[in-house]
């Protein structure tokens, strides 16, 4: 079999950031890397599920709600992958910065974390949450258009 996309990043150079992992014709999945993999502790389950339930609620309420398609965490625990519809990148990575503020600023009531909601809702941490995101932002507090491509290792002549 074919080695998937996502598994031809050199995961031992991989920064915390948002980088394009694909564009599929008006779809494009923004990586957002949280922690450096296998170099740093991976986020806790209960921090992670309160982020996906923050973030894709402040997401899918603004003026370009429509556009979002999905917001979830990654497998290994080190980010989430965000996938959008006909919006710009400078659109996108801004509107990832205010769901990471409105994440960190965030009191009360977790949006659809009620038994009836959500099918694991024993499992979510406000605090930890708060933390990740506020640590977060200062990662891509300057993130620009010209960051979002992925790292790469230096060449025998760099």
């Amino acid at each position: 079999m074919k080695t998937i996309p996502s598994f031809q990043i050199d995961h031992n150079i991989l920064k915390k950031g948002i980088y394009i992992s694909r564009i599929d014709d008006d779809i494009t999945t923004y990586d957002i890397r949280m922690r450096e993999p296998n170099r740093e502790t991976v986020m806790t389950n209960a921090a992670m599920h309160t982020i996906e339930h923050l973030f894709a609620t402040y997401v899918r309420n603004t003026e370009f709600g429509d556009n979002i398609i999905y917001f979830g965490p990654m497998g290994c625990r080190t980010g989430f992958y965000f996938l959008t519809r006909s919006l710009s990148d400078g659109y996108s990575i801004n509107l990832i910065k205010e769901a990471f503020q409105y994440i960190a600023d965030f009191w009360g009531v977790v949006p659809g974390a009620s038994p009836k909601e959500c099918g694991n809702c024993l499992d979510h941490n406000l605090a930890q949450a708060k933390e990740e995101a506020k640590a977060f932002l200062k990662v891509i507090d300057n993130w620009t258009k010209a960051d979002l491509k992925y790292p790469t290792a230096p060449t025998e002549e760099e």
